[in-house]
């Protein structure tokens, strides 16, 4: 098995190969030893567990998990890499690449063709300019995860990891936060990576919720609430959602004061409880079923 981690035997590689690192895919290579088992130890709950991974790099993370798991399915964009994964990965023979955008795959009928009834967790260093959609695009595909392990911009796992109410949250944290927990796992200094990017890592871990936190007719309207709150988010809560959500002040006041809150208080310092509950009482203030 090739050492990925070894600067001399990337450089051989991408010559061999004729490969050029990508800025404007976010292609920034992993070369700490210790990075890579370690996601694999966090995000791979049982070897049953199959992995479906976001992006493969030259392999240094799929290998790690192909020693942890009986079934790997990497999802990869760059069709270049191609005959590096060939070289690299050639020792393993429960490792899949299927070439496709990730985002424009339906992940329900990806994940039951590639997995079969077998459970999934997903592992992935996944590129700073498309977390957030990855993210979403994972968790509003409703498929039954055992869990999502992934690498991001350290200010972004934070940011994903922060409690909801608190000043570092935002509409993702509430979005991913409302169907499972997240929580920061370690971070990676940026010298782990090549070429070197100018912030840190983290690698975050979201569980989905066994039981959903509330029916899926009515995540779809406290998501609809969060997304106009958070749109303007350092103005009053009256103020966010009477224009986010083309409702009259003196509605959301009535909402508001339903749940216990002044009307002074700004969107972004509600927490997940007073959403769910939030949503509830702007749909009896405004006599409507759907906002």
């Amino acid at each position: 098995m090739l050492e990925l981690t070894d600067m001399q035997i990337i450089r051989t590689l991408a010559k061999r190969h004729d490969f050029s690192f990508s800025k404007g895919l976010g292609q920034n290579f992993l070369i700490d030893p210790e990075v890579c088992p370690e996601i694999a130890e966090y995000g791979i709950p049982s070897p049953e567990c199959g992995v479906l991974e976001i992006g493969t790099g030259f392999g240094v993370l799929t290998q790690q998990l192909a020693m942890k798991s009986e079934q790997i399915v990497a999802v990869e964009l760059d069709r270049r890499l191609k005959p590096v994964l060939a070289e690299t990965l050639a020792d393993f023979k429960n490792i899949r690449v299927v070439w496709q955008d990730i985002m424009k795959v339906d992940l329900q009928e990806f994940i039951a063709e590639q997995f079969n009834q077998r459970e999934v967790a997903v592992c992935a260093n996944l590129p700073y300019y498309i977390t957030s959609p990855i993210l979403m695009h994972l968790l509003e595909s409703d498929v039954k995860l055992k869990g999502i392990t992934v690498m991001v911009q350290k200010e972004a796992a934070e940011r994903l990891c922060a409690d909801i109410g608190s000043r570092s949250a935002g509409a993702v944290t509430a979005a991913v936060q409302l169907r499972g927990t997240a929580e920061q796992l370690f971070e990676v200094p940026r010298d782990s990576f090549y070429p070197a990017p100018k912030v840190d890592s983290a690698v975050i871990r979201i569980t989905p919720y066994e039981t959903p936190i509330c029916p899926a007719e009515q995540l779809a309207k406290v998501l609809k609430v969060v997304k106009a709150g958070f749109a303007q988010r350092r103005k009053t809560a009256v103020n966010a959602l009477s224009a986010g959500l083309s409702l009259s002040k003196e509605q959301v006041m009535t909402a508001l004061s339903a749940c216990g809150q002044k009307e002074t208080v700004r969107f972004e310092q509600l927490d997940r409880e007073t959403l769910l509950r939030l949503t509830d009482a702007l749909s009896v203030a405004t006599g409507k079923e759907s906002l």
